[in-house]
């Protein structure tokens, strides 16, 4: 009589750090909405900026309004994980917060622009920690055409503003390359439909699991 197989236990799976980048008005906002709607476990970081707040925005909710001084004050602290300027303001990811969550065990989700998610890569690259856990993914419309039909649907920007913001955009989708995976947005559910299959696939990765065969 043979022997039975051996059982197998899945103890855990290594938490993830989501970064989700987009050009202006591509639409990442809107997708991370929709994936903390269906994945309660995941925490979204909340980060900080030197921006006023927009009409049904709430501080400590959408972002950190901070104003020059107490950003800058937070930068010579060390404080984030990474800062950057867009648009001439100032935006920043709590350095404490991420890591305490990871640590944690639980996924944490980035909304950044570009030179953030090439901040937290560099920063990977020498940390074991933030490296494993790390995930990034680009999100874009498929033409600069799309892109402005979206800016001016949203109605935030003067003609001078949106033509400045059309002029970062090119040179963020040109950065797409950078990113492990490129979602081109389509629809709402579509562009939740394929990160969904990112995070489950990534979950499935043998470098996150803490699996054992059990004699």
């Amino acid at each position: 009589m043979s022997a039975p197989p051996p059982e197998h236990e899945l103890i855990g799976v290594t938490p993830l750090l989501i970064v989700i980048s987009a050009p202006s008005g591509g639409g990442k906002t809107t997708l991370c909405q929709q994936l903390l709607a269906v994945h309660p476990e995941m925490t979204r970081a909340v980060t900080c900026t030197t921006r006023p707040p927009r009409r049904g925005e709430m501080d400590g909710r959408d972002y950190y309004f901070l104003d020059d001084a107490d950003f800058s004050k937070r930068v010579q602290a060390g404080d984030f994980l990474e800062h950057a300027q867009v648009h001439g303001l100032s935006y920043g990811t709590p350095k404490t917060e991420v890591l305490n969550t990871l640590r944690g065990g639980k996924d944490v989700l980035l909304n950044i622009d570009v030179q953030g998610a090439a901040t937290i890569c560099s920063r990977a690259a020498a940390d074991a920690d933030l490296r494993q856990a790390l995930v990034t993914v680009f999100l874009t419309p498929s033409t600069v055409a799309l892109l402005e039909t979206r800016l001016r649907r949203r109605g935030t920007d003067s003609p001078a503003q949106l033509e400045k913001r059309l002029g970062v955009a090119r040179h963020e989708i040109a950065q797409w390359r950078h990113f492990q995976y490129l979602i081109i947005s389509t629809t709402i559910s579509e562009d939740l439909r394929r990160m969904e299959a990112v995070i489950e696939a990534e979950r499935m990765r043998s470098c996150r699991s803490k699996f054992t065969v059990q004699d």
